[in-house]
This record gives C-alpha cells, sequence and structure tokens, in this order.
C-alpha cells in the first residue's frame, strides 16, 4: 500500500507532462490545464494520507525500489524516504502547486502554447517531489538537476524575447556552479562513509570516527550547492532576472519548490552539520550579509516583480541565517510561512500585471485598489505578514529567526532586524504605489481595468488566510512545528521560546521595526504622494542601489570578458596553429606522394634497375658494416 501511494505522489505530476507533451495541443487548453491541475491535486491528496499516517505513528516509512548502483561495498538504492522532514516540503510543494497550476489555468489561457507550459510546471513539481522523497543523496540529485533543467524551460518559456533566452540560461549555469559544489560534497561523503544514504550516513556520523577537516570540507560544498539554488551570496544574481518567466512560474519558484531546495538539504543534513560549526558560522554569515544586501537592493527597484524577487533573496538569507545558528526547526517555520505569503504575493503581482495587460512598473500603476478589491486585501494581508506584523504568519516565524540571533550574536541579530525594517518599507511602497492615489497609466488601461476571474482570485484568497493563521503551528512555548520534527532533528534539541521579559522585548522591537519601515513608506509614497524617479535620473547611492551594486557588471569584467578573451585566442590563434600544424602534416605526405606517384609509370626497364640499385646499398651496406 505504502509503495503504491508512494509511486501515485510521485508520478501523477509526471503523468500529466506526458499527456500534455504529446496529447496537450489536442486537448485543448481548457483540457490540458484542468489535468495538469488534477495532476498535482492528486499528489496533494497522497501527501495529506501520508501525513495522517505519519502522524499517528511517529514512524518514517521507506521505500526500497530497487537496487540502482553497487560497486564492491558501495549500494545506493533508488528508494524513497517518507519522514516528517519530508512531508512538511511536500504538502506545501503540492499544495500550493495545485493552487498555482489553478491560477494558470486563467492566466495563460491566451498563450498559444499553454499545454507546453502546464507540461513544463507538471515536470517541475514532479522533479521537486523527487528530491523531497529521495532516500539518499544520488536520488536527491535527480530531483536537483531536474528543478534546474525545469527553471530554464520556464523562465525562458516565452523565448521568442531573447533577453528571456539570456536569463534562463544564466538561471542554469549560474546554478551548474553551485552544483558542482554539491556533487564535489557528495564524493566526499561518498568516499568517507562507503553510503550515500541519509539514515545510514546519520548512523555513521553518530560514531564520532570520521575526520573533522574531511566532515567540514564536504558541509562547505554542500553549502556551496545550496546558495547556488537557493540564490545566496555570491550565486543569487540568477533569481531576480528569472522573472523574465510568466509569473505562474515565479511564484512555483520563489515559494514552494527550487529556492527552498537549499534549505531542505541542509535540513536533512542537519547531523552533518552540527559537526562542523566552523562551517555552520559562514553559513549564518552569508545568510545574514544577503538578507541586508537584497533588502537594501529592494528598496529601490520598479519593477513589481524584481521587488518581490529581491524580497525572496532576502528572507532565505534570514532561512540561512537561522540554518547556520542551527535552529533548523525555525527556518523550516519561515520557509513554511514564506511559501504562503509570497506565493500570494507573486500571484497578487500577476493578477495586476494581468489587468494592465502586461504593465509591470509601479510607476505606471496606482488607483488599483477600488478596482481590483480582492487582489488589494490579499496582497495587503501578505505584505503585513512578511513585514512581520502580528497576528500575519510572518510575526511568528522572522520573530523566531531574529530570536535566536539575538541570544547566539548580537551582530546578527541587528543584521536581521535592519533587514526585517527596510522589507516593511519596500513592500509597503510596493503596496501604495500599485494600489493607492491616482492612476497613472494610460487611459487604455484605465477604461480596461478589472478584477481578474475567479480562477486567479480563489487561490489568491486561500493562500491570504493561510498567511494570516499560518503562524498558529509554532507558537512561542507551545510549538506542534517543533514536536512535529523532533524525530527528524532529534540530536539537535530545539529551544523552546517561553515568553518572558526578554522575549517580549524582542518583539516590541521588530514589530516597531516593521512599523516604522511602513510609516515612511506611508509619508513619502501615499501622503506626499511621491513617485521614484526615472532611471536615467537616479544618482547618487540609490544609482548603486538601482543598479545592483552593479555585481553583474562585476561579473561580466573579471568572469565573462576574460574567459570570452581566452575562448577567442584559443578560436583565433591557438586551434589556428595546431591546425594548421595538422593540416601542414597532412599536406606534407600528400606531397610526398604525388613525387612518389609519378615513379610509378608502368616501365617495367626503370623497376629492374631500382632494384638493382638497391640490392647494390645492402650489400655495400653490409660489407662495410662487417
Amino acid at each position: 500500500m505504502d509503495t503504491t501511494l508512494a509511486l501515485l505522489l510521485v508520478l501523477a505530476p509526471f503523468a500529466g507532462f506526458l499527456i500534455n507533451v504529446f496529447l496537450g495541443k489536442s486537448l485543448g487548453k481548457t483540457l490540458s490545464g484542468a489535468l495538469g491541475t488534477l495532476a498535482v491535486a492528486v499528489s496533494f491528496i497522497a501527501s495529506v494520507m501520508f501525513f495522517m499516517q505519519i502522524s499517528q505513528s511517529k514512524q518514517a516509512i521507506t521505500v526500497d525500489l530497487f537496487e540502482w548502483m553497487s560497486i564492491s561495498n558501495f549500494k545506493v538504492s533508488f528508494g524513497f524516504l517518507l519522514d516528517q522532514l519530508s512531508i512538511l516540503w511536500l504538502l506545501f510543494v503540492t499544495g500550493i502547486g495545485s493552487l498555482i497550476h489553478l491560477y494558470s489555468m486563467s492566466y495563460m489561457h491566451e498563450d498559444e502554447k499553454m499545454h507546453s507550459f502546464f507540461a513544463y510546471l507538471n515536470l517541475f513539481v514532479f522533479f521537486m517531489i523527487l528530491l523531497v522523497m529521495g532516500s539518499n543523496l544520488p536520488m536527491m540529485f535527480i530531483g536537483w538537476e531536474g528543478v534546474g533543467l525545469c527553471s530554464y524551460l520556464l523562465i525562458g518559456f516565452w523565448y521568442k524575447n531573447q533577453d528571456y533566452n539570456d536569463a534562463a540560461k544564466k538561471a542554469f549555469i549560474m546554478n551548474r556552479v553551485g552544483d558542482l559544489g554539491l556533487l564535489i560534497g557528495i564524493f566526499i561523503l561518498g568516499v568517507l562513509f562507503s553510503t550515500l544514504d541519509f539514515m545510514s550516513l546519520k548512523t555513521a556520523l553518530a560514531t564520532g570516527k570520521a575526520d573533522a577537516f574531511w566532515i567540514a570540507a564536504a558541509a562547505l560544498a554542500l553549502f556551496i550547492g545550496a546558495c547556488g539554488k537557493s540564490a545566496q551570496i555570491p550565486l543569487y544574481t540568477w533569481l531576480p532576472d528569472a522573472m523574465a518567466g510568466p509569473t505562474p512560474v515565479s511564484a512555483l519558484i520563489h515559494a514552494a519548490t527550487m529556492v527552498t531546495a537549499g534549505i531542505f538539504m541542509i535540513t536533512r543534513l542537519n547531523f552533518l552539520f552540527d559537526l562542523a560549526p566552523e562551517i555552520q558560522n559562514v553559513i549564518a554569515i552569508v545568510g545574514a550579509v544577503t538578507a541586508l544586501v537584497a533588502a537594501t537592493i529592494g528598496l529601490v527597484q520598479n519593477d513589481i516583480k524584481k521587488v518581490l524577487a529581491y524580497s525572496t533573496v532576502s528572507q532565505l538569507g534570514l532561512m540561512f541565517m537561522a540554518l547556520g545558528l542551527g535552529a533548523y526547526e525555525v527556518a523550516v517555520f519561515h520557509v513554511i510561512t514564506h511559501a504562503f505569503f509570497k506565493a500570494c504575493l507573486f500571484l497578487g503581482s500577476g493578477s495586476v500585471i494581468h489587468a494592465l495587460h502586461g504593465e509591470q512598473d509601479m510607476r505606471r500603476m496606482g488607483g488599483l485598489k477600488g478596482v481590483m478589491k480582492i487582489t488589494y486585501i490579499t496582497f495587503l494581508i501578505s505584505s503585513l505578514a512578511i513585514s512581520g506584523i502580528p497576528p500575519f504568519s510572518g510575526f511568528f516565524s522572522k520573530d523566531e529567526i531574529l530570536m535566536v540571533a539575538f541570544e547566539h550574536n548580537k551582530a546578527l541579530w541587528v543584521i536581521g532586524s535592519v533587514a526585517s525594517i527596510m522589507t516593511a518599507f519596500y513592500m509597503f511602497r510596493l503596496l501604495y504605489l500599485t494600489f493607492f492615489n491616482d492612476f497613472r497609466g494610460t487611459e487604455e488601461q484605465k477604461h480596461h481595468l478589472h478584477e481578474s476571474p475567479a480562477l486567479i482570485t480563489f487561490p489568491l484568497v486561500v493562500l491570504a488566510i493561510l498567511a494570516t493563521v499560518g503562524g498558529l503551528i509554532s507558537l512561542p512555548g507551545n510549538s506542534w512545528l517543533n514536536e512535529y520534527l523532533a524525530p527528524v532533528l532529534s540530536a539537535h534539541k530545539a529551544e523552546a521560546h517561553h515568553l518572558g521579559t526578554t522575549e517580549y522585548m524582542l518583539m516590541a522591537v521588530a514589530v516597531v521595526g516593521g512599523l516604522i519601515g511602513i510609516g515612511i513608506a506611508f509619508s513619502q509614497y501615499l501622503k506626499k504622494n511621491q513617485l521614484p524617479p526615472a532611471d536615467e535620473q537616479m544618482e547618487g547611492f540609490a544609482k548603486v542601489l538601482y543598479n545592483k551594486y552593479y555585481v553583474d557588471e562585476c561579473y561580466e569584467m573579471i568572469i565573462v570578458k576574460p574567459i570570452n578573451s581566452l575562448s577567442r585566442l584559443f578560436r583565433d590563434y591557438i586551434e589556428t596553429a595546431v591546425s594548421g600544424f595538422i593540416f601542414g602534416l597532412g599536406k606534407t605526405a600528400v606531397a610526398l606522394g604525388a613525387q612518389g606517384r609519378r615513379l610509378q609509370n608502368g616501365n617495367i626497364g626503370l623497376y629492374l634497375f631500382a632494384f638493382v640499385i638497391g640490392v647494390c646499398a645492402i650489400i655495400s651496406y653490409l660489407f662495410l658494416v662487417q
């Protein structure tokens, strides 16, 4: 029964992919979209059934289908591990994935290749499920590479635009850099322990016989892989460019699938990272710096999706800061709440873009509150959640991260708090510029303004409700989530934050900080009705922020141009020289052959003369040698 249900969970989206690839065009847009949505919904139902089973039994479920690799004493099975952590991930991957598929049925209905879009979405969810359910690192790696492939297909879905193709290639190539680190980490663990199975690795590491240096090396290499997938410094610049894809893709990548893979991998291997405290410090510092840098960039962006993209990078930084401080359960908590409100925000931005016929610049929006009431209310709720305002979910999860940081490292707490204040500012800057004051678009856009169809607004309402109540799964001092994850994080005792004077003070500081950010945005963009300047009018540090610290330009100068120059050197000079030498040898052989061919004229007398001369030469040589 478990095997059948597990296969159904995994293969339902893959079946949806195959149907839409081969039959989608003939089925029609509505039916292909419905089948794609149903496929992910089936996986969600299977995930709920496993959740109920594991909640009762408290026992992990393993499904070994067959032996995949066997080399001497090294064996890898093709199997699944369904425990508290993987089920939790599956619930929001398939649950939010289902809502995004439902949303896409309306959002993408005018696209001529809608069936291909749903095929790619289904394949994306399939690989993410495989990544989460894999019982060993090679199985995880299949899903890891698969979501990278699907991100390329979906980011560049509108391939007629070359900029979108470039964004897709950038995401694919930058993730390959991180994936090399992941592979090195996998190889190190395989050599050290002769196993890559998660449960066997946990048992092997518990013996304490492994060399500390190689444990740290493996942890660092794996973290580099996580930096690529989860967009941490320095491998973060692909994620904002991923906005080139259709908005449902942005929601799927940012909220439920690809960017959470790095957090999942580190949490899955928590028993490894606990043995490498120096690498945990690196993770915490990188996460904090990423959170702050991305937040500063988000302050001045004018593309509605770019603001949300940098907010994702910033929130991921906070999650990594929690991971680096050993608070895995807190990082998971923020992953869940972030999935709720970030999916709602991205789908809400898509609703706005849909109403404005593709417009994404907030300077040409405004006044949408009265026309798009459902979109506005759900967007407001999610903005309050990401800003850490109670009683919304983001308040509880972000507050937990800041509490952990305060206990372990005051500097990181300050950085996280400043990033959170900036988050509140740029999110309400986005809200005020988009929904308040007068409409600043064209008359034609104004004439066609309308609320989005029910297939778009229904997922928004569901996600807004989850963004409101999602924090209840882990209340301070009474955390269902911590108890649920205890078997997976058994070696790491979750610290219960019972409310005391310090905790209340930290909560107050966080809330006041969020309100300050909202207040500044209110003063500038609602009360004073200021507008961001035109691109060419940007100056000073604001220009640096608007151009994202010129990181892409630095990469272009330091990495891309030297590699291109080296390539041209090999192409124009070295390859030419080598080719000339090789072809020269061939030409020499041909020339010698041509001269020799002249001697082959069919004259027997000449042949006999050459024979006599040859014999005489041989006899003379032998005589001289003696």
